[in-house]
């Protein structure tokens, strides 16, 4: 591009985001957040619907009971005070907080959070965790205890229940249909439950005036502009009207640090989902786990790092778990590693699966066929999109051809979740342990058949011996049983490979302290800093403070 069209590129996009107008810079006490990129707004709030909801629904409009802060790795209590589970691990009591107002002042109890419960199992389709597979009953027996009955011992079930938003009954017993149910003006608990305005290209949430953590949230309001992709987003942010972004920014130091290190920072921890290049197991040759141990083999993941990520993260070790994770993580031993780069031992196995190379240099298979697959990747997600390719640079070395394919957000995900495609670069299922991430790369329980919609096992991969060790994990209360059954899901892993992590994923978080203060930092880690932490935002949004005017 040359540079007159780069400045005409440039001042466009300043004009549409509103940075020249004047709409960009959000007014004094206005927090401006960048956490989704969309071309429009659609007026949605909705916490349990499975479809799209407005960032913070989830975690600022509405509230879970407990929040999982993964940075401490400890639960903080929310709008349940504490919990026991029975002698039996069959009970699970919460203690609910005494005082709590809904936003339009009636009392919130213990029996809006059954009710919720309620909901979950009335309209199955509001069920995204399946609770309802192992709960039996939910009741209030008084207007400060719920007690939550399971069908089964199910004890990574707590991460499930404690995060459900709390919606109220006095509302939402009202409403028709709550699967459909858009929910334009929220009545909830959390700390920004008013609408102030609403547009296709912008929307403000005000504070909620009963809010039960007294003088927070010090923030005014939330505003959010549309930017359809992340250039746009990062533009804004480089430009100054945006104060907190949840975006991959290239080169920040550079391109935004450097603007104004006084003020301008950013911190990317290594507890993201790890970023895996999933292989379609019931396609060959990657029902052969040589195979997939070669491709894995074949990946130089520094350089992945280095060039693709922009140096933010580092490869990916032998148990695929992120720093999220590193107290469950074991050292294995140079035999289970298979994320080392190593061309040779690529070759030979790939030899020894008798995909033997043509006098082209590339190989074939045992019908002579050559190997040429796809790596499904998100078009326009840049980071993604070049460590794809080089991805393929690495398997092009050992005689597999694979050809970049970049799809559209909502093609690319749909043919994931259904298991069709060959290779795919995709983030992993994750919670407060590391049993959720196994479950969905491993237990033979989660394969669901190609075609049908799949929650986290794209990949359709399932080990008995995975299987029975989640089974016990999920039996379980006693942390030190856990550890030793997630150490030998760890093995499994690396004797299997099911799937061939690359990187952790950064949690990526962007923030300037010109007009606002508190944002988590390397230096005070305090909780996740990313407006994409699930609950954990809740953390972030009620100690942010405004600066004072000088």
């Amino acid at each position: 591009m040359s540079m007159l069209r780069a400045i005409v590129a440039t001042c466009a996009l300043l004009l549409w985001s509103g940075c020249v107008t004047g709409e960009g810079m959000a007014p004094r006490g206005v927090l401006s957040v960048s956490v989704e990129q969309q071309s429009t707004w659609i007026r949605a709030f909705n916490p349990l619907a499975p479809g799209e909801a407005r960032w913070p629904t989830r975690a600022g409009i509405y509230e879970p009971l407990m929040v999982h802060n993964a940075v401490k790795a400890a639960w903080v209590p929310w709008l349940a005070t504490g919990y026991r589970w029975s002698d039996d691990l069959l009970t699970l009591t919460f203690d609910i907080r005494e005082g709590v107002k809904w936003s339009d002042g009636r009392p919130m109890t213990a029996a809006d959070v059954a009710y919720t419960f309620g909901l979950l199992k009335r309209f199955p389709a509001l069920d995204g965790g399946g609770l309802w597979s192992f709960l039996s009953s939910v009741s209030a027996p008084n207007a400060t205890t719920v007690e939550l009955r399971l069908s089964r011992v199910y004890v990574p079930s707590l991460a499930l229940i404690a995060s459900v938003p709390v919606v109220p009954e006095h509302v939402w017993s009202k409403v028709a249909d709550p699967v459909t149910f858009t929910n334009p003006d929220p009545v909830a608990t959390g700390p920004f439950t008013v609408v102030r305005s609403f547009s296709n290209q912008m929307y403000e949430l005000g504070r909620n005036p009963n809010y039960w953590q007294a003088g927070k949230p010090k923030v005014e309001a939330l505003r959010f502009l549309a930017y359809p992709s992340n250039d746009q987003a990062n533009l804004a942010l480089v430009e100054g009207s945006v104060d907190w972004a949840g975006n991959f920014v290239p080169a920040i130091d550079r391109t935004f640090v450097s603007r104004d290190p006084a003020h301008n920072g950013y911190w990317f921890p290594l507890m993201g989902s790890t970023v895996f290049l999933y292989a379609n197991t019931t396609r060959k040759p990657f029902d052969d786990v040589r195979v997939r141990r070669a491709l894995s083999l074949s990946i130089d993941r520094a350089k992945v790092a280095d060039l693709a990520m922009y140096g933010t993260t580092v490869p990916s070790g032998p148990t695929g778990l992120s720093d999220g994770y590193a107290a469950w993580r074991t050292e294995l031993g140079p035999a289970e590693n298979w994320t080392r780069f190593d061309v040779a031992e690529a070759n030979r196995l790939l030899d020894e699966a008798g995909l033997k190379r043509g006098s082209d240099g590339m190989r074939r298979d045992a019908k002579g066929a050559p190997l040429t697959f796809e790596i499904g990747v998100v078009a326009g997600w840049s980071d993604w999109v070049r460590a794809a390719q080089l991805i393929a640079r690495g398997l092009q070395e050992v005689g597999v051809e694979a050809k970049v394919r970049p799809s559209e957000f909502s093609a690319w995900f749909s043919s994931l979740q259904r298991g069709e495609f060959d290779l795919a670069v995709s983030w992993s299922t994750d919670g407060p342990t590391p049993y959720a991430f196994y479950r969905w790369l491993m237990s033979p329980a989660t394969v669901l058949p190609v075609g049908e919609v799949s929650p986290g096992n794209w990949h359709r991969f399932g080990d008995v011996a995975s299987g029975k060790l989640l089974e016990q994990f999920e039996q379980t209360a006693d942390e030190a049983q856990q550890r030793s059954i997630v150490e030998a899901l760890e093995h499994r892993f690396a004797a299997t490979l099911p799937a061939i992590p690359l990187f952790p994923g950064p949690q990526w978080a962007a923030f300037t302290t010109r007009r606002f203060t508190g944002f988590p930092t390397k230096e005070n880690p305090y909780a996740s800093p990313s407006p994409n932490a699930g609950g954990a935002s809740l953390l972030v949004l009620t100690e942010l403070q405004p600066v004072e005017a000088p």
